[in-house]
């Protein structure tokens, strides 16, 4: 199967119009859309064991704290860097929509993340 295109989206920091230092470093959350053909019980099973394969590989930059899956949305966080980030994984019928809400320190490596999300997304939900 050839190469899929999956969408990114990231804006700025969320505009309020107030000064509250903290609200200013709130981001507005990391999106990354993942096309697949698996159906959605498929890409369950290939993201859960995906998820836990990940937690293991990258377990020396990310700490999993919480993952609770709930039919087919799988709710995290995780923290890197010292810094906390929360999300969810919905699992449609032909999409996989991955949204994480990061903290303006790892908001700075939020285009590396979403590439690396979509390559390693699209790897796991390919066709076999």
């Amino acid at each position: 199967m050839g190469t899929a295109i999956y969408g990114i989206r990231r804006r700025g920091p969320l505009q309020l119009g107030m000064t509250d230092p903290y609200l200013m470093c709130m981001t507005e959350p990391l999106v990354v859309t993942i096309p697949h053909k698996l159906g959605r019980d498929e890409a369950v099973r290939r993201i859960k064991s995906g998820f836990g394969g990940a937690k293991g590989h990258f377990a020396h930059l990310v700490t999993i704290s919480e993952e609770r899956w709930e039919d087919s949305r799988l709710t995290f966080h995780a923290s890197a860097l010292g810094q906390t980030a929360s999300g969810v994984i919905d699992v449609g019928e032909t999409t996989v929509l991955v949204s994480v809400q990061l903290s303006w320190l790892l908001a700075r490596f939020a285009n590396a993340a979403a590439k690396m999300i979509g390559q390693q997304g699209t790897l796991m939900l390919e066709k076999k």
